[in-house]
């Protein structure tokens, strides 16, 4: 038996999908989040965020993500923590399963971020789990590190921006990549290059993480020679990738060629009505205050979308 088509679904959670929560509560459109069971976002498995304006001592992710939530069941959201199985965008009004449940929505919002791509070594997971000094964003936990060592891995653009960054606060820097040359553009090369505090170990792979509640090293294995060293690092920083979590919407809305979600006119996608905030559709900042404006745009735009199904003459 189907639902009552709600006038916003909002399907994943974090700063972009709980601003968005929160925005559309107070306009008074009684949204339905379908926050999944990895609910919060990759704030969840932040420590400390210290450049989220408001929080001058710094505040633990899951905390935030607390507050944020509190905040849009304050005004009347309602929050599942339940995955969505499978939606259908190609009729209005929209529909969204969990499970064999079916849900109809007048507008759909899309929160559903990214996922950090790791190296997939079991005490990389467990450090970056207690907060040992395994980091995917620099910019994010970089001054942790001041005046400490760290190690970047990866050679593209984002190992590039995240090492130069570094040198900010830390001591040295220093890259690690599998192969003999980096796939970073010119200029971000040039950059990294020239930076004094970074240095650079070739066609060399992490085989593991060092330490027991902290970060003290990795091991590498230098892939030509098969030479096995330790070296010695107060942080680690994987930069090899971000994996859209769009694998549900696939063959429904427009994606990029890496699976990040298309946005057209304001955060609206190629289907009238459905839209996407956050990380989902941001490849390049991936902050926790760019995802919340996110969903600030995208909670107006469909709030914008549901006054002109009620009105065809408005804008």
């Amino acid at each position: 038996m189907q639902s009552e088509a709600r006038n916003i679904i909002i399907i994943g959670s974090g700063p972009a999908g709980l601003t968005a929560a929160i925005y559309s509560a107070r306009a008074n459109l009684n949204p339905m989040m379908l926050e999944g069971y990895a609910a919060g976002g990759q704030l969840m498995l932040t420590t400390d965020v210290e450049n989220y304006p408001g929080f001058p001592e710094g505040i633990l992710g899951p905390e935030m993500m607390a507050k944020f939530r509190e905040q849009a069941e304050r005004f009347g959201a309602e929050l599942q923590t339940r995955d969505v199985t499978r939606v259908d965008f190609s009729s209005r009004p929209f529909k969204v399963w969990v499970e064999d449940e079916l849900f109809l929505g007048k507008a759909i919002i899309i929160s559903t971020g990214a996922s950090a791509v790791w190296l997939g070594l079991p005490n990389e997971q467990r450090l970056r789990e207690i907060g040992g000094g395994v980091s995917s964003c620099a910019v994010c936990d970089g001054a942790f590190f001041r005046n400490q060592r760290a190690v970047v891995v990866g050679g593209g653009d984002t190992a590039m921006e995240d090492a130069n960054y570094l040198t900010r606060h830390c001591s040295e820097v220093t890259v690690i990549h599998r192969r003999g040359d980096l796939r970073a553009s010119r200029i971000m090369q040039d950059r990294a290059f020239k930076n004094p505090k970074i240095r650079f170990i070739w066609n060399s792979a992490v085989e593991d993480v060092l330490g027991d509640t902290r970060v003290t090293g990795v091991r590498l294995r230098n892939l030509k020679t098969d030479e096995v060293m330790d070296h010695p690092t107060d942080g680690l920083f994987v930069a090899i990738g971000h994996k859209p979590n769009t694998e549900l919407f696939v063959g429904q809305i427009d994606l990029d060629d890496r699976g990040y979600v298309k946005l057209f006119e304001g955060n609206s996608t190629n289907i009238h009505g459905v839209f996407a905030a956050g990380d989902v559709h941001d490849t390049r900042y991936r902050q926790a205050i760019t995802a919340a404006g996110s969903g600030c745009r995208a909670a107006m735009d469909a709030e914008h979308y549901l006054e002109s199904l009620e009105d065809p003459s408005h804008p």
